[in-house]
């Protein structure tokens, strides 16, 4: 029941106190505004690092060749791999049943790539037809490679957007237009969009095409696949990693490579990177809600030795009121209102202030792999329950302390 006199009592303490309250709300409010800023920016640092996956397909597998480091089986170290046209097919006949996607990619070199008189600078790479979904790039005119460009070897590029902007800008529509590439011309029949902009300095050709033209012969400088989906995080990384596994044990086998050697090969999995970093950003979200509760609990032990103050300054008072017939639990509720008044006024402060500076410059942090730090619902209301039990706390030992002096002592004191 609301009790006006209870609430006018509070408001002439904290006037009898202003510099004294306002010292004890800052201690708590700041100890809010930390909580939430350091949580804000945990939870950046997880977006930052979905992004950082998000540019290629979230189960791709990547495979690049090494040096050998170790002697096997009368080879010396020092050996340089070499991926070629067998290596992928056999993968991809073995391991059929777990690939979504797969695509060998080539980096066609020692070539020249022009646009009427003009030089191009860019890298030309040769990729099968389903590397568009390994790399999760968004196609924004014409299309992709195909299937029988591939089976054709036909001479056609895709490009990416920069590339367009950069080249393009005064052309009016440049699809079907042609460059040249080596004095061959390749027809551009689409451009492409990718959320890293270096990653569209890149021109895309068929694989078979920047073979056989190009004299790559079955050579192949990296493969790449996307293993089908699971809803289950967890799942999913652990069938990335088995798959993994199996993979580059495979092609140890085939390139006679020793099995502990880690340089000759490079197995890359995006799946079980990400669980790292996820366990990574956890373990430094949990370190930020230490750090917050600990600022708000500096904060609690404030106001719990503001409260003995306030009791002992209220020694005699609280003796009277207990002489005419105030019962214990009504001692303790008076400071416990106090307390608790104080606490949710100052933690609300804080996080209000903390929640608007993340609202209005949260969307404008983009550094690496911090993007857009931001607190939801869910760890506002948190903070809310923190701060009820944080005033609870702080006011409930004084006021316990309170309810327990004996009248006539409360009312000998001076």
């Amino acid at each position: 029941m609301f009790d006006i006199e209870r609430w006018q009592e509070i408001f002439d303490t904290i006037r009898k106190n202003k510099l004294r309250t306002f010292l004890t709300g800052l201690s708590v409010a700041s100890g809010i505004f930390i909580l939430v800023i350091l949580l804000g920016f945990g939870q950046g640092m997880q977006n930052g690092i979905a992004r950082e996956f998000q540019q290629d397909a979230a189960t791709s597998v990547w495979v690049w060749p090494g040096v050998t480091s170790k002697e096997f089986k009368g080879l010396n170290p020092g050996r340089r791999i070499q991926l070629r046209n067998e290596n992928y097919t056999k993968s991809s006949e073995l391991f059929k049943e777990e690939i979504e996607y797969k695509s060998p990619r080539i980096f066609v070199r020692d070539i020249s790539v022009n646009y009427g008189n003009e030089a191009l600078v860019y890298s030309v790479q040769g990729v099968s037809y389903q590397f568009q979904q390994i790399e999760n790039c968004k196609m924004s005119e014409g299309r992709f490679i195909n299937y029988s460009d591939e089976m054709t070897t036909a001479k056609v590029v895709v490009l990416g957007n920069k590339i367009k902007r950069e080249v393009f800008g005064n052309v009016e529509n440049p699809l079907g237009d042609f460059i040249d590439i080596s004095g061959i011309p390749f027809k551009i029949i689409g451009f492409f969009h990718e959320q890293e902009e270096r990653e569209e300095e890149r021109i895309y050709i068929p694989i078979t095409t920047a073979q056989r033209v190009f004299n790559g012969g079955d050579r192949i400088n990296n493969m790449s696949f996307t293993l089908p989906p699971v809803e289950n995080f967890d799942q999913a990384a652990s069938q990335a990693i088995a798959f993994k596994e199996d993979l580059e044990t495979y092609l140890k086998q085939a390139h006679t490579v020793a099995p502990d050697d880690t340089s000759a090969l490079n197995v890359w999995s995006a799946l079980e990177e990400a669980k790292r970093y996820y366990g990574l950003t956890g373990n430094i979200k949990f370190f930020f809600w230490f750090v917050g509760i600990c600022t708000i609990i500096a904060g609690v032990v404030g106001v719990s030795n503001i409260m003995l103050i306030v009791v002992k300054e209220r020694t005699r008072e609280i003796g009277i009121r207990k002489a005419l017939g105030a019962k214990p639990w009504s001692i303790v509720g008076m400071i416990l209102h106090e307390s608790i008044f104080v606490t949710a006024i100052s933690g609300f402060a804080g996080l209000i202030f903390s929640m608007g500076l993340l609202e209005i410059i949260g969307p404008h942090v983009e550094v690496d792999y911090v993007v857009n730090p931001s607190v939801n619902f869910t760890v506002a209301i948190s903070t809310v329950f923190v701060l009820i039990l944080a005033g609870t706390i702080a006011g409930f030992f004084p006021a316990w302390r309170a309810a327990r002096i004996h009248t006539i002592e409360a009312l000998r004191d001076e």
